[in-house]
């Protein structure tokens, strides 16, 4: 057990559950594989050895807030973004149910291009269907402006699809 009383079996549970939303939001965020798996890692190393209690109520944005925290940490350290690696896709239920890889890749490639907040913000509704209630304060701003980011988000991709269709 760690400090505030997690057992091996509720960490496992954790990891187990959440573990492939981390990896997935990271990837998205990042597009890069390697990055993801490290702040995956990362993000239950620092749940386990915290010493905060856990609760799992609310975990599922709790693991989320502290990856986006990794993942913007690593972007100061970097000093740039890092681009997608074409040749990588991760292994989840939205790539498989995606109707192709090059669909795929060419969302990632957009979300790329726009601000961290805006693809968070988008991500965290989107792919993990978190409530505004809990996208906004991860995000610092007030739930309003966490409809109005995902909403013009979604926009702006439906945008880019109209104007410019991705590879078939």
């Amino acid at each position: 057990m760690n400090s505030d009383g997690l057992s091996a079996a509720t960490f496992g549970e954790l990891y187990k559950r959440y573990g492939p939303n981390v990896y997935r939001y990271v990837f998205y965020l990042s597009g890069n594989a390697a990055i993801a798996e490290d702040i995956t890692s990362e993000t239950f190393l620092r749940i386990w050895s915290s010493e905060r209690p856990v609760h799992l109520a609310s975990v599922k944005a709790y693991v989320l807030a502290i990856a986006r925290n990794l993942y913007l940490h690593e972007l100061r350290r970097r000093g740039r973004i890092t681009e997608l690696d074409p040749e990588t896709v991760p292994d989840s239920s939205f790539a498989r149910d995606t109707e192709s890889r090059a669909e795929l890749r060419a969302v990632i490639t957009e979300l790329q291009r726009w601000p961290e907040a805006s693809r968070s913000a988008l991500l965290l509704r989107a792919v993990d269907g978190l409530p505004y209630e809990e996208i906004a304060p991860m995000l610092g701003i007030s739930v309003s402006a966490a409809k109005v980011k995902v909403h013009r988000a979604r926009l702006r991709l439906a945008e880019r699809l109209k104007r410019s269709p991705l590879p078939s």
